[in-house]
């Protein structure tokens, strides 16, 4: 591992109480991206940062409020500064590539107030990609508690940019992304005209990442990296201004909103910035910021493709719950959904011989464990799920056993309801069942209002929470994929059995929502915008497009040949193939790239891509060195042309090719498909016609 390290300006330059120190600046390793620091008459901190010579934030201001003390505002000096050069490669042990490019130029600014002396660093990490700054608390006498009101971080922009956002939500993300100028954002607004149930967006906030579009072709996105004991972050708009500010997320509990022991670092405050969408999704700038992996042996963890009773319970085919309620060993029928219960010992057995037979390493069970009758809808929810107690339908042990004998993994599902505090007392005993069963994933879920009441997702109540899970899951070999979850900030390299988490609208609204599901532009949206943040569990694969038998009035908005293509587009290291058993059995030509399609990649290349519109991505699996190729677009139909000079020298491939048929639509003829095969090599040109919400999805492996 190579390492850069240089000390500039004399070990810190240590400069005691100098009124004559106002600025400092700090630049990318290739200088296109530099950000000043300065001091104003006031002693106000502020920062600004330039990208190729161009001001991209202005002037901003940075601060805090707190609860117990006057506000860290003014009146500040610079007691020291210091620059750190460092180039630190790292290897993913699954993910998007395998090495990691990992350089950067870092400014240190030591601040001291004048009057009290109380101190706070700032930190400013400048990537070629983008920039980080941070807030830094040293030990200090006198002060060893931080109540923090607010954060008073500012990023004030330059011009009126295109905005891809959701409203600042303290509960959920599953919200349809809105597209508006900057100025135009009005997140109170919109989010009250949804279905969901709204919890706490205060003023007129965002959440993140929320990515931005210049019209000079500048591209910007916002988010945080490393959230640990921290309230989440959202982004206060000022649409006169067109500027942000840091909202931290609140608790109904405290007046505060983070309590930290001092010392302590804040999250890192990231601006991706590129001329162009392709490199936005290219980044590596929110895994980079994150430390370094703590857990060193994660050969415990497979990526896969999995199957599972999930899809069939969304559509009302089967139900979650057991319909029958259980006093001491007797179970008696409530006149619930008694007769459809999916997680049955003979059903999953179905998905663990279709997995087995089509190279799907993995079988997800939801509704397997007792508790389903008493979670939505119901105040009193804590005690009522338990981890480790099937229901009588589910012979836990013998299917198990008859999932390794066919070389099937079982995923564990653990659906808390928000009940935290049941969850906690009850995670080493379910993740001791899951070491003692060989199960290695869970998929965790958190519907409902968090309890203790006053408590939101997304608030450090939770944050810890969500945290802790994971790092409980790691001594226990379970790796964590969290559903409605706090957002993704890049832990995944410290705490890499954090593999995938929900955290957006995902497919199941297209089975019920009232809305009409998540519309063509969604997903061309959340490659830019949500995936930017980490690994997505969108499960993919739906082959019944309309699926009139079950919800006439719902359907999947795009093409079949899309939903193919989000194997590769839509990043995490478990895809599940969401559709029912029987569908994919009707198709087997389309399933066919499902079969084959990689989740473990040696290296990405992001061929294309309009943010909203349409992007094209291509990935190399690890293990064979095959490459698939995804492409989708929005509501408009297009022709995107493909270039493979991404293959090796002097090789021969055979292609294979999966995309929307000449008639195909995401509404009117979803599934017209045309599947063919030709060679290419590198540099071979392709242009491929996308349906309106279409796309196309292409297998290539090497010929002899």
């Amino acid at each position: 591992m190579k390492q850069r390290l240089l000390l500039i300006a004399i070990a810190f330059l240590i400069v005691a109480c100098s009124s004559s120190l106002k600025k400092a600046s700090i630049s990318s390793p290739n200088e296109a991206i530099t950000v000043n620091f300065n001091l104003t008459e006031k002693g106000e901190p502020t920062y600004q940062v330039l990208f190729k010579n161009k001001v991209v934030v202005d002037t901003s201001f940075l601060g805090f409020e707190f609860t117990d003390a006057e506000p860290l505002k003014d009146n500040f000096e610079i007691k020291a500064f210091g620059t750190v050069s460092k180039n630190d490669p790292w290897e993913m042990p699954w993910g998007e590539q395998l090495k990691v490019e990992n350089e950067y130029n870092e400014l240190i600014v030591f601040l001291i107030e004048k009057d009290t002396e109380r101190s706070v660093n700032v930190i400013f990490r400048v990537h070629d990609d983008g920039i980080g700054l941070r807030y830094e608390f040293q030990q200090q006498d006198g002060w060893t508690e931080a109540l923090i009101k607010e954060e008073k971080t500012q990023f004030n922009l330059t011009q009126d940019y295109k905005t891809f956002w959701i409203p600042g939500d303290w509960d959920i993300y599953e919200h349809l992304y809105n597209t508006t100028k900057l100025s135009e954002i009005d997140a109170l607004q919109f989010a009250n005209h949804k279905d969901l149930a709204q919890t706490s967006i205060p003023n007129n906030a965002v959440n993140t990442p929320v990515t931005l579009v210049g019209d000079d072709g500048l591209h910007l996105s916002f988010h945080e990296a490393g959230l640990v004991d921290y309230s989440g972050m959202t982004l206060g708009v000022d649409t006169e201004n067109l500027s942000f500010e840091s909202i931290l997320v609140g608790s109904d509990n405290t007046e505060y909103k983070v309590k930290r022991q001092i010392p302590f670092k804040t999250p890192w405050r990231t601006i991706q910035i590129t001329d162009n969408a392709p490199d936005l999704i290219a980044s590596n700038l929110i895994v980079n910021l994150n430390e370094p992996t703590k857990i060193h042996d994660m050969s415990w963890f497979t990526p896969m493709k999995y199957t599972g009773v999930w899809w069939e319970m969304h559509l009302g085919k089967s139900s979650w719950d057991y319909g029958m309620t259980q006093n001491m060993s007797t179970w008696t029928d409530t006149g619930g959904a008694h007769g459809k219960h999916g997680a049955t010992t003979e059903n999953v057995k179905r998905f663990i011989d279709f997995s087995a037979k089509n190279n799907i390493g993995g079988v997800l069970v939801e509704g397997w464990n007792t508790g389903w009758e008493h979670w939505i809808g119901f105040e009193d929810r804590e005690g009522v799920f338990d981890f480790v107690t099937p229901y009588p339908d589910y012979d836990l042990d013998g299917v198990t056993r008859y999932a390794k004998e066919k070389g099937v993994e079982i995923i564990m599902h653990h659906e808390t309801s928000s009940a935290t505090e049941t969850y906690t007392k009850q995670m080493d005993t379910a993740y001791a069942l899951m070491q003692k069963y060989g199960m290695h994933s869970v998929k965790s879920g958190y519907v409902g209002k968090i309890l203790p009441k006053g408590e939101y997702h997304h608030g450090q109540y939770m944050v810890n929470h969500y945290n802790n899970a994971a790092i409980k899951a790691a001594k226990y070999q379970v790796a964590v994929n969290a559903h409605e979850p706090i957002k993704a900030t890049g832990l995944r390299r410290t705490y890499p059995n954090i593999i995938s988490r929900e955290g957006l609208r995902g497919q199941e609204f297209n089975a019920w929502s009232s809305d009409g599901g998540n519309p063509p532009e969604h997903l061309p949206i959340v490659a830019f915008t949500r995936m930017l943040a980490g690994p997505i569990d969108y499960t993919p694969g739906i082959f019944n497009i309309k699926f009139d038998e079950y919800k006439p009035n719902n359907q999947v908005n795009t093409t079949i040949a899309q939903q193919l293509a989000l194997y590769v587009v839509i990043y995490s290291p478990i895809q599940m193939a969401a559709d029912l058993v029987e569908h994919y059995e009707a198709n087997p030509e389309p399933f066919q790239f499902i079969k084959d399609v990689g989740v473990d990649w040696q290296q990405t290349k992001v061929l294309n891509g309009e943010v909203g519109d349409y992007v094209t991505i291509a990935r190399q699996e690890r293990e064979t060195g095959n490459w698939f190729v995804g492409g989708i677009t929005n509501e408009n139909a297009r022709t995107l042309d493909i270039t493979f000079d991404f293959l090796d020298e002097n090789q021969k491939y055979e292609a294979i090719i999966y995309k929307d048929g000449e008639n195909a639509h995401w509404d009117d003829n979803p599934l017209d498909i045309i599947i063919e095969k030709i060679d290419v090599n590198k540099g071979s040109d392709l242009s491929v016609k996308l349906a309106e919400g279409g796309g196309f999805a292409i297998s290539i492996k090497k010929l002899d």
